[in-house]
């Protein structure tokens, strides 16, 4: 059996909304291609341009609440009103029969679960804006906020913040390119340990 498939492991990135985890997961899997970014499932609608299984699951309330009861996430939420976010085990179970190491990213509550799961087997990062500010102006850069939706965000990445010290490794995203290069040493060097994985 392939090692990655044997031992299982999993890189962990997450951030609050705006901080650049999803940039920065997309850079990382073109320059690890061992790395495969492990698809949420979600009971928000799609928006335009997204496609089913690349990237979410869509399910509705009731498929996703079914799929709660059978046991079939390894940690979902109610993230907003109404709207579900979880991590299906089968996902993770499609990427490591794959012989690649899923790269989930996800909200703070979601990384702290799965990082109680697997323990050593999981490598958590934590990515920081460079401040509260820098995050409030990249989220209006964005163009998809309300002033409510703005305010609520930043209100919510505030708190989050008080989580890095829960993960593995924080990492400030003032540079991507710099951001980028010190997570994919902590990753090399995570895979790539004796025993780390296993």
């Amino acid at each position: 059996m392939n090692a990655i498939a044997q031992s299982r492991p999993l890189v962990i990135l997450t951030a609050p909304s705006g901080a650049g985890k999803t940039t920065i997961a997309r850079a990382l899997s073109e320059r690890l291609p061992i790395l495969c970014v492990s698809v949420s499932a979600t009971t928000r609608a799609p928006r335009p341009g997204e496609i089913e299984g690349r990237d979410y699951y869509f399910l509705s309330c009731e498929e996703f609440e079914r799929n709660i009861a059978a046991g079939a996430f390894l940690e979902y939420e109610m993230v907003y009103a109404g709207k579900y976010y979880g991590t299906l085990h089968r996902e993770l179970e499609r990427i490591w029969q794959r012989q690649q190491c899923p790269l989930r990213v996800v909200d703070v509550v979601g990384a702290t679960a799965l990082k109680k799961q697997f323990g050593k087997r999981a490598l958590s990062i934590f990515i920081r804006p460079p401040s509260l500010q820098e995050l409030e102006k990249r989220l209006e850069q964005r163009g998809t906020e309300t002033a409510v939706t703005l305010s609520e965000r930043v209100k919510k990445a505030e708190k989050e913040l008080a989580f890095a010290s829960r993960f593995d490794h924080t990492v400030v995203n003032d540079s991507l390119p710099h951001a980028l290069d010190q997570i994919v040493s902590l990753i090399q060097d995570f895979l790539s340990a004796p025993g780390a994985a296993t």
